[in-house]
């Protein structure tokens, strides 16, 4: 499927849809080939930094398994390949690091348009209170505090202003506490943009809760890093 249209039925879909989370450093292809078998919509493939794992060979492998849609989700610059059906170019809006809000998107930039990859602007929210996520450590920026609900929802309308095409919500990976829905539900009363949720979400319960705020997408990634199985009973609600 061509990316334009992927994000066309992520705008235009009344249901909510399921994408999983790969980072290549904890690529599983037992968790690829189970996928193929429920109702995964996408894999995002990324992370906040590698050690070990290759975007190229995550991807390709992932291809050579499976025909879900694959899109970029990627942490800097070495995150990219052609390989891939498009990217998602992230901006961390919810800090004032440079590095992150612009900086690894110069450096992206140029690679993205040679490999000519498709693309969509990502607005990227961080969302927590109760850790300190990798995405933190690694950004060097502070989380918007969820208590906070105006911040975040000005951050949320300035990023549909700045013309972004999609928001990003993100608890970070192994978060207790996912994104509540009372929060997504007053972004959704207040952008049009298509809305992301990820990150703490571990259980039936959550996911259940992640679906009810009317995400457009539900992001699982590190609950199935630790437990492949918890897929089988997630894509039920999809």
């Amino acid at each position: 499927m061509k990316f334009s249209l992927l994000i066309k039925s992520v705008t235009e879909t009344k249901k909510p849809l399921l994408a999983v989370l790969i980072d290549p450093d904890k690529f599983n292809l037992d968790l690829i080939k189970l996928c193929n078998q429920r109702s995964v919509f996408c894999f995002l493939v990324g992370g906040s930094i590698l050690e070990k794992g290759n975007i190229k060979t995550t991807v390709l492998a992932i291809k050579k398994h499976s025909n879900i849609p694959i899109i970029l989700f990627p942490g800097d610059e070495t995150q990219l390949t052609k390989d891939a059906d498009g990217l998602f170019l992230p901006s961390l809006i919810s800090g004032t690091n440079p590095d992150y809000l612009i900086t690894k998107q110069l450096l992206m930039a140029p690679l993205i348009k040679k490999m000519k990859l498709e693309s969509a602007p990502m607005a990227y929210l961080l969302i927590n209170n109760t850790c300190v996520s990798s995405i933190q450590k690694i950004t060097k920026t502070k989380p918007l505090n969820p208590k906070n609900k105006k911040e975040i929802i000005n951050t949320a309308i300035t990023a549909e202003l700045l013309g972004f095409k999609l928001i990003y919500l993100e608890a970070g990976s192994g978060s207790k506490n996912p994104i509540s829905s009372a929060l997504v539900k007053q972004i959704k009363l207040k952008t049009s943009l298509p809305i992301l949720v990820g990150g703490g979400i571990d259980s039936i319960n959550k996911a259940k809760q992640a679906i009810s705020s009317g995400a457009n997408i539900i992001v699982v990634g590190n609950a199935l890093e630790k437990n492949i199985s918890l897929l089988n009973k997630i894509s039920l609600l999809f």
